[in-house]
């Protein structure tokens, strides 16, 4: 089954005719890959792409190059990816054919841009991004030459330690995007880094995005918020105290839904709702907006979703109202 990724096999150049009454349809047959063939190039050896980089060497690809322009990421080539050379962009690109674009959102679309320009991208060249907010349509400078585009998002955080591949590794889900041809050799990848496949449709990217960033990138703030405010009441290890509670919680929303809501908001206890905001607006105004944004938020749902009455809910909506976000 290998072939050079570059070039079309016969089958994938092949047209299927099937007549429907007297119309003909044309169906384009998906070109067959050896994603074991595909040498690989990394555009961006930051976090994500030297993780992604690691990982496709241990399952058994050859990482010709990879790209960057700091000396952080200089290290992480040399070190972590010793078999590749670190190249500039446009070398990388003419020395793969699967490359990868690991760097940032407002990135993506310029650099395309130039190396569609400097004239990098070759036909048959596969050309996927690591981006969770785009699409493929953002890499039309490269389809227009020929290339063929994929959106390839590991919904995973990366901190740039060297436990990021065993979790890019551990069984989690990609948001992918990948013309009709071009999908099985997408199952194929991601199934060689032990992954799943979400298909997301281009113009549900951005929506995508916004659902994980909403979900980790948050949870991150509303966390290091809840463990400032522990201190401020004198706890001396807030992790320990809040660890079980907050796995507890993430577990049961995950199986539960809004049914895992405990809590005041849930039961309508408005001198509690109204006591926290109290205390916050004495100790740590900055913290008052999100408290009410969230606690507002919280009571729709727990509406929305019977754990609470309307009728009940009253008072503690009161409360909520009566605490515009600019007062604080």
């Amino acid at each position: 089954m290998a072939m050079n990724a570059a070039a079309r096999t016969a089958q994938g150049e092949k047209r299927q005719r099937r007549l429907d009454g007297s119309a003909s349809i044309a169906r384009v047959v998906p070109e067959i890959v050896d994603t074991k063939s595909l040498t690989v190039g990394i555009v961006g050896a930051g976090r994500v792409g030297t993780a992604l980089g690691v990982a496709l060497a241990r399952a058994g690809h050859r990482v010709t190059g990879a790209s960057g322009r700091s000396a952080a990421a200089r290290a992480r080539v040399a070190n972590r990816l010793p078999a590749a050379e670190h190249r500039r962009a446009e070398d990388v690109v003419r020395n793969a054919d699967l490359v990868i674009f690991a760097v940032p959102d407002d990135v993506l679309a310029p650099l395309v841009a130039h190396l569609g320009e400097s004239g990098a991208f070759r036909p048959g060249v596969i050309v996927a991004h690591t981006s969770g907010a785009h699409g493929i349509g953002i890499l039309h400078p490269a389809t227009a030459r020929g290339a063929r585009p994929m959106a390839l998002h590991p919904a995973m955080t990366f901190t740039g330690a060297v436990d990021d591949v065993d979790r890019l590794t551990s069984g989690i889900t990609f948001g992918v995007t990948a013309r009709e041809d071009l999908r099985q050799t997408a199952v194929e990848l991601v199934g060689e880094l032990s992954g799943a496949i979400e298909w997301i449709p281009d113009e549900r990217r951005a929506l995508y995005h916004a659902a994980l960033a909403h979900g980790a990138n948050h949870l991150v703030t509303l966390v290091n918020e809840a463990m400032d405010r522990l201190r401020d009441a004198g706890v001396v290890h807030p992790e320990r105290v809040l660890s079980p509670l907050l796995h507890a919680a993430l577990d049961n929303t995950l199986a539960m839904g809004d049914s895992a809501l405990t809590g005041p908001v849930s039961r309508g206890d408005a001198n509690t709702v109204a006591s926290h905001l109290d205390t916050l607006s004495e100790h740590a105004r900055e913290s008052v907006p999100m408290y009410l944004a969230l606690a507002r938020r919280t009571a729709d749902r727990a509406i929305a979703a019977g754990r609470i009455t309307p009728t009940a809910a009253e008072p503690l909506l009161g409360v909520l109202a009566s605490r515009p976000d600019g007062d604080f």
